[in-house]
Formats: structure tokens, C-alpha cells, sequence
């Protein structure tokens, strides 16, 4: 990434703070950073602690003498190898796909010839109106890259979708649109688990696990990015689909396993959803009450059943098995001997382990610290953010295939 630039525009939103991330990201992988800071953006961050940060001249006035006759707005938007828009407001989408040139951003993006990338922020409701659908499909038939935005508690207080992608995730968009990678499994198909699943107890209530789906997701973008085509099964999470990736949402185990089977053939399933191992046999079709009306008048007793085995029902499946099946050990003792033992109970290939007691923080948490299991040797990798733990995942992968490493 070293000796790439990137036009960074800051809208308008609460989500503006996490351009100043973004920014510190970006110089960490030595890509230069100038930013245009839109008069609404500087009700959210200054122009001090942005420049600070890049290191650049802010632009923030179209019709300033110095900055035009220093670095005018066509050789601004020019002079980059990539626009980001982060956040882009509903507003500044919507100027963007009127074509409007009303002020330094959008006047940078019409002069712009290089490729744009947007992440979308704003409360759920101007998210899901019809006229921000319609913005959006345009600047897509228009070129425009998106990345986010995630489903999440809001500074307005809403939850839904309309959460600015996080620093982590724009930068991979990044990094994808400034360095694309070889195709190294074009040609093959990925079967990808991630998230939790949950498992119903009344109507209101379920059995469920802390994870996040962040490493499932990274691991899903990081071979679509390699050319596999590539189909996310994902339980319950706040993220959003990875570019290139089909994604199919369930919520129980049981769904989760039939969709993966619906999904094969497959060269490679890589399976990092913490499903339950039991469900509730004995559900309730009405909210169990304390007081007993709906219920059993006290606590309720839970009959649990086992639920299918996902990972070893794919590794020793006699007619369709992956060529390559690898599965995810979460433990929070013992962890390399448990999951050696795990490998060898499900007939996976490979597994992942990692330690997800609650002191690392790995559960929930953007890095991860892993150890990869074969039937021939076991290798440990530092703690990484868990996007780096996919893409070396990914290239570990490509390299089993035959491709170089």
C-alpha cells in the first residue's frame, strides 16, 4: 500500500469521529491521506485534529483563492488513486446522484475520474426510505464502490441498519479497490459458517453465545477477494454482507445446517459459526410466565436435544464432502488439546483454534490469536487484527490448492 493516496471526504454525521480512525489506519499502511471536510463535518470533528492526522492542507472551501490556485478542485480530486466518502449522509448521497457541484465535495466527486468508495451512515429510517434506495442504486449504476453500512444502536438511540461500517472494514474495502488480489481460487466454491445461532425457548426467548461473526465475515471476504465464489451462511449479527458474497441468514442451528447442505457441492467449507449443541425440545407456543399463565406456574424445566453436527456432518459426508473442510475450536482451557481432539472426532482437515476465555476479549473482539491444526503439525500465529487472520487464512488456503502462497 506504501505510495497510494487516498481523497478522504467527511461528511456530515455523528460517525465523522470515525474518519479520524480511518485516517490513522490508512498512515499505518503507509497510504496518504487528504482530506476534504464538509462544512457539515466540521460540526463533528476540526480541521486541526483531521490535519493532524494526515499530515495535508485541509480543503474545505471551493471558492477559496489559496487553495485553488494552490491545488485546485479538478487536480484535488485527480491526484488521488482513490474518493472515499466516510460517512456519506443521506444528504451528500443524494447530491452525489443528482450530479449537483454545490460545494468542494461534490464538486471533487463530479471532476473525479478515479474510483469512488462510499460508507453509507444515518438513522434506520432515512436508510430504509425509498428515495436513499433509489440514491443508492444510482451511484452504483454510476461506479460507486459501498461498504456498510451495519446493522447497530445509533447515536439517536434507534437500532437497526444505518451504522457507518467500522475503520477496520473500510480499510479492507480499501485495500480490495487500491490493490486487487489474484484470482488465486477462481473457479472454486466457499462455504463459509459464521455468528451465532439461537435457539428458541418461548416465543421471546432463546439460547444463544456471545459470538460476533466478525472472523467468519473477514474469512468470507478474504476468498471472495481470491475469485472463490464464495456463500456466507451467517446466524444473528450486526455486520454487513462482504463485498462479493451471497449471503443467506438463518437463526437455528437446524436452519444453518440446512442451508449448508442445500449449498454443496463445495471445494471448501470453513466452518466459524458457534452453534449451539442443543436446542429446547420442548418449546413453548406462548410466552412461559412466572405467574403460570402460558407456563407451568415456576421456573421452567428445559429438556435440551443435541442438534446437528454441522462440521462433522460435511467432513464425513460419503458423497459430497469438500475437498477441503476446516473447522473453528473456541476454548477457553486447554485449547490446543481439546481442539486436536476435536479435529480428529469431526474427520475435519483443519481446525482453528483459539482461546476465548473472557480475559483475551477475543469474543466480540476485532483480533483474534489462533493456532492452525493439521493432521501434520500445528502452527501458532501472533495476536492479529482478525481481518489480517482472514486474508493469511485465505493465502494458506489458496496455497493447499496448488496456487503460490
Amino acid at each position: 500500500m506504501t505510495g497510494k493516496r487516498v481523497l478522504l471526504i467527511i461528511g456530515g454525521g455523528i460517525a465523522a469521529y470515525k474518519g479520524l480512525e480511518l485516517i490513522r489506519r490508512l498512515r499505518e499502511r503507509g497510504i496518504a491521506v487528504r482530506a476534504i471536510l464538509t462544512k457539515a463535518g466540521a460540526e463533528f470533528v476540526t480541521p486541526l485534529s483531521v490535519g493532524s492526522l494526515t499530515g495535508d492542507k485541509v480543503y474545505q472551501d471551493l471558492f477559496s483563492l489559496t487553495d485553488e490556485a494552490e491545488m485546485g478542485h479538478i487536480q484535488l480530486s485527480r491526484a488521488a488513486d482513490l474518493v472515499v466518502v466516510a460517512p456519506a449522509t443521506a444528504h451528500l448521497m443524494a447530491r452525489m446522484a443528482s450530479g449537483l457541484a454545490d460545494d468542494l465535495a461534490t464538486t471533487a466527486l463530479l471532476a473525479t475520474d478515479k474510483p469512488v468508495l462510499i460508507a453509507p451512515a444515518m438513522n434506520v429510517r432515512m436508510w430504509q426510505h425509498g428515495a436513499t434506495a433509489r440514491n443508492l442504486k444510482q451511484l452504483i449504476a454510476d461506479g460507486a464502490h459501498v461498504v456498510g453500512p451495519n446493522d447497530g444502536e445509533m447515536a439517536c438511540g434507534e437500532f437497526g441498519p444505518g451504522r457507518m461500517a467500522e475503520p477496520d472494514e473500510i480499510v479492507t474495502a480499501i485495500e480490495a479497490l487500491l490493490a486487487p488480489m489474484p484470482q488465486l481460487l477462481a473457479g472454486r466454491k466457499a462455504l463459509v459458517t459464521a455468528g451465532p445461532t439461537r435457539e428458541p425457548i418461548d416465543p421471546v426467548r432463546y439460547i444463544a453465545n456471545r459470538s460476533s461473526g466478525k472472523q467468519g465475515y473477514a474469512l468470507a471476504g478474504a476468498l471472495a477477494r481470491l475469485g472463490a465464489d464464495t456463500v456466507l451462511v451467517s446466524g444473528p449479527t450486526e455486520l454487513a454482507c462482504p463485498a462479493r458474497v451471497r449471503t443467506v441468514r438463518v437463526e437455528t442451528a437446524a436452519e444453518m445446517n440446512a442451508a449448508c447442505l442445500a449449498e454443496l457441492p463445495a471445494d471448501i467449507a470453513i466452518c466459524t459459526a458457534a452453534v449451539a449443541d442443543w436446542r429446547v425440545e420442548n418449546r413453548a407456543n406462548q410466552k412461559l410466565k412466572k405467574n403460570g399463565v402460558g407456563g407451568n406456574g415456576g421456573a421452567p424445566t428445559l429438556k435440551l436435544i443435541a442438534n446437528p453436527d454441522i462440521l462433522a456432518g460435511l467432513a464425513q459426508s460419503k458423497t459430497r464432502r469438500p475437498a477441503l473442510v476446516v473447522g473453528f475450536a473456541a476454548e477457553t482451557e486447554n485449547v490446543i488439546e481439546h481442539a486436536r481432539t476435536k479435529r480428529l472426532a469431526k474427520g475435519c482437515d483443519w481446525i482453528v483454534a483459539n482461546d476465548v476465555s473472557p480475559a483475551t476479549g477475543i469474543m466480540g473482539g476485532d483480533s483474534n490469536t489462533v493456532h492452525i491444526i493439521t493432521a501434520k503439525d500445528i502452527e501458532s500465529w501472533p495476536s492479529l487484527p482478525k481481518g489480517e487472520v482472514a486474508e493469511k487464512l485465505a493465502a494458506r488456503i489458496a496455497a493447499h490448492f496448488g496456487a503460490p502462497a
